[in-house]
This record gives C-alpha cells, sequence and structure tokens, in this order.
C-alpha cells in the first residue's frame, strides 16, 4: 500500500516516526510558566510582594500556610525568623534572574567571540581555545567556587564570575563548530573574493547564521544557572545571608523539613518549575528552530 505525502511527512528519513511535545501544540504553555515564576516577580517584586523579604517577626515565626490553616497575610507561611516566605520567593526570582542574565551574557560574549576566532582560523589559535575550553569543563566548578568564594568572599559579583568562567568555554565550543560548518560555504568565500575584511565576515555572514542554535543554548543554560546559583548557595559559597535567594532558602529551612516544611518546600517548588519551564521551552524553540525538524 502506497503511503500518502501526509504520512510520509511525519515519518524520518531513518525511517521513525517522530512523536511531536504537547508543547509543540501549545507553545504559550511554558512561555506563560516562565512569565508566572520568574520573568514577572523579578521585575515587579516591590508591587507583587505583600511584605518585606528582610523583615520579620519572632512573634509570627513558622506559621503554616494559610491554606493549611495559618494567618491570610502568609499565603505561603513564614520562617523561622517570621519573615514571609512569599515575599522572600518572589525576591528569589530577581536574584535567579540576575545572575542568570548577568553570567550568560558575560561567559556567552566571550565564548562566542572565542569560538569564532578558533573555529575560521584555526591553527594555533585554535589549538589554545579548545584546550584552555577542555581544561575549563574537566576542572570540577563546584571545587572553583568553593575556592574563588573563600579568596574574596561569598557574594552576587563572585557567582557571576564563577558561572561565566563555566559557561564560556560551553558556548566556545558549540561556536567553533558551527563556525567550522559555515567557513567553507559558498557565501563566505564570496564574501573573501570581494575583499570583506575578517572581523567582517565573522560578525556579519558567519555569527547570524547560528542565531538560531545560540538561542536555544542559551534558554537551555538558563535552566543550569539557576540550579548552579542554588546549589552555590545552598553549600554557603553563593548568594550570602540575608538575601532571599532559593538556594539559601531551601539550606536554611532543611532542619524545618519535617516540622514546618513549607520553609524549604516553596523555594524548591520555585526552583522545580523554572527549571522545568525553560528547559520545555528551549526544546520547543529548538524542534521550531531548527529547519531540519521543522521539515518532518
Amino acid at each position: 500500500m502506497v503511503s500518502s505525502p501526509r504520512q510520509k511527512s511525519g515519518i524520518k528519513a531513518h525511517g521513525r516516526r517522530r512523536v511531536p511535545s504537547i508543547f509543540q501544540r501549545v507553545p504559550v504553555v511554558p512561555l506563560l510558566i516562565i512569565l508566572l515564576v520568574l520573568v514577572i516577580p523579578a521585575l515587579f517584586a516591590e508591587f507583587i510582594a505583600p511584605h518585606s523579604p528582610f523583615q520579620g517577626s519572632l512573634s509570627q515565626r513558622l506559621k503554616p500556610p494559610a491554606f493549611f490553616g495559618g494567618p491570610s497575610e502568609h499565603l505561603f507561611g513564614t520562617d523561622a525568623q517570621g519573615r514571609d516566605i512569599l515575599s522572600r520567593v518572589i525576591f528569589g526570582a530577581r536574584v535567579s534572574a540576575i545572575v542568570a542574565a548577568a553570567g550568560i551574557l558575560i561567559g556567552g560574549a566571550v565564548g562566542v567571540t572565542l569560538g569564532l576566532v578558533a573555529g575560521y582560523f584555526g591553527g594555533w589559535a585554535d589549538a589554545v581555545i579548545s584546550r584552555l575550553a577542555e581544561v575549563t569543563m574537566s576542572v570540577p566548578i563546584i571545587l572553583v567556587a568553593i575556592v574563588l568564594a573563600t579568596a574574596i568572599g561569598a557574594s552576587f559579583t563572585s557567582v557571576v564570575i564563577i558561572v561565566a568562567l563555566y559557561l564560556w568555554s560551553v558556548y566556545a565550543r558549540q561556536t567553533r563548530a558551527e563556525t567550522l560548518k559555515w567557513r567553507e560555504s559558498l557565501f563566505v568565500k564570496r564574501a573573501r573574493v570581494i575583499g570583506c575584511s575578517n572581523p567582517r565576515i565573522l560578525f556579519r555572514h558567519i555569527l547570524p547564521n547560528m542565531v538560531n542554535t545560540l538561542i536555544v543554548l542559551v534558554t537551555l543554560q538558563v535552566g543550569f544557572v539557576i540550579v548552579f546559583e542554588a546549589s552555590l548557595s545552598f553549600v554557603g559559597v553563593g548568594i550570602p545571608r540575608p538575601n532571599p535567594a532559593w538556594g539559601l532558602m531551601v539550606s536554611e529551612g532543611r532542619q524545618y523539613v519535617l516540622s514546618a516544611w513549607w520553609v524549604p518546600f516553596f523555594p524548591g517548588l520555585a526552583i522545580v518549575l523554572t527549571v522545568l519551564a525553560f528547559n520545555l521551552l528551549g526544546d520547543w524553540l529548538r524542534d521550531h528552530l531548527d529547519p531540519k525538524l521543522r521539515q518532518v
């Protein structure tokens, strides 16, 4: 029986049918989750948070959430210092967003530039940059974070530096691989013939062709940075107290897991939902921005 063109379009060249994701049909879902969990609270924390994230009352310490019999003014309950957990989760979204944006921007800019140089020129530049990237990715990043935090102290700046030091190698390797593919393209050869400079070829002709790949990589790296920042704060080498960082809140509430479960639960839930949303968004973008996948 001869299959119809509609049936053939749903089969890959290697013969397996690709199962469509629900997020391909409803792309607004991960976007709404991100806006609700991270972006909107990060931008409008002062207007959304019902209480101060720093001030609390000991008379209100460890109050359960409002929907578990607690006071109505504390929807997510309070922590051991009587601070409103909902307000701290909202302001913690801003901390995570700033760390992710700054770390990815700095690390991505350095990595993309070095990856373009390594892939386009090759030779000793490629060898040096590739070896540096391999060394960076082989060193345990948590160990680097502990050493750096010990040397300069735990702070917002040190977390951003650590994130950028690790992420540049990821972007450099991906950009190098893409540049190796595009540098032999016909339009690049024509640009050389008409006398275009190397920087113009790199940033005007090659870089725009890898924007889709970089967008997907950035989206996926946001979730990694949020988990990484939370891990550093959890072990005490990330965002210092009393800042409302999600990882720090989980660390402070771990001793109350049995007696006041809401203290570590809600910041942990914020981490899970945000990372899940960005990963699903990255997967959806990959499906829609990759021309090969759009054809199947």
